[in-house]
């Protein structure tokens, strides 16, 4: 077993989250018993055991003919408790609804977690509408404003070794290309995702400053057909009053600060 702050890490545990996450990550491909067994190095009885265990708890679902495998609805009933109970989400939802009525455009709130970013709550422009909501989703942070508006926020030295992933011809693919850009995001002051995650779309990130170093970001999101200079203007004065509007209105003493 590995060792984990001085405490011995739990066989059991660490298997049924790493199944959640590998379900998870799947999205609306499920899987089959042996695929799981074998990517996660269980042997099939022992899946299927634990497998059972789940689903009688509702934290996976399984087709009529039980072959498939795809991750349960209490995985959506704890997510929703997240983003309840956090405190810095609830300060930051109004201030959402204010830049989206301000710019018409779509905003994003997401946390850094490792390598990606995990959108907590977003407001969707009435211009754009996206067809799956992005919150409870994970980007790589290197592809988004939201992402590299946190990196910035840190020592190179802590980027990863290339290559990335590519998810569009602009996407940064080399450590020394996404450092130079997180240079220019340091004397900026925010970060610019010009179609690097998403064709067509570009994203204004502001990182808030409640942490150190910041945990969470902000973001405008605009279609490239919408973007002339003088809209890119007011985005960038509107979130720069929002940020720091929530920086400002970051729970008081008595609140829990989760680490």
């Amino acid at each position: 077993m590995s060792d984990t702050g001085g405490v011995r890490e739990v066989k059991s545990a660490a298997r049924t989250v790493e199944l959640l996450e590998l379900l998870a990550a799947r999205g609306d491909r499920p899987a089959r018993l042996q695929e799981l067994a074998d990517e996660l190095g269980v042997p099939r009885s022992s899946m299927y055991a634990l497998l059972q265990t789940l689903i009688a708890r509702g934290w996976v679902r399984t087709d009529v003919t039980g072959s498939l495998y795809g991750i349960g609805i209490h995985a959506l009933l704890t997510g929703t408790s997240y983003l309840d109970s956090d405190p810095r989400v609830r300060v930051v939802r109004p201030y959402l609804d204010e830049a989206s009525e301000a710019l018409g455009e779509t905003i994003h709130m997401g946390r850094l977690d490792g390598r990606d970013v995990a959108y907590l709550a977003t407001r969707e422009s009435h211009e754009y509408l996206r067809t799956i909501s992005r919150v409870g989703r994970r980007l790589p942070a290197h592809v988004g404003a939201l992402g590299k508006a946190l990196l910035a926020e840190r020592p190179d030295a802590e980027l990863p070794e290339g290559p990335y992933e590519a998810l569009t011809a602009n996407s940064h693919t080399s450590r020394e290309s996404l450092a130079a850009d997180l240079a220019r995001v340091r004397v900026r002051g925010w970060s610019v995702d010009r179609e690097e995650g998403v064709t067509g779309i570009v994203g204004f990130g502001f990182a808030l400053r409640y942490d150190t170093p910041a945990l969470d970001a902000i973001s405008c999101s605009v279609p490239v057909a919408r973007l002339t200079p003088e809209h890119e203007e007011r985005i960038v004065a509107v979130m720069r009053e929002i940020r720091a509007k929530v920086e400002a209105t970051v729970p008081g003493a008595g609140s829990v600060h989760w680490r």
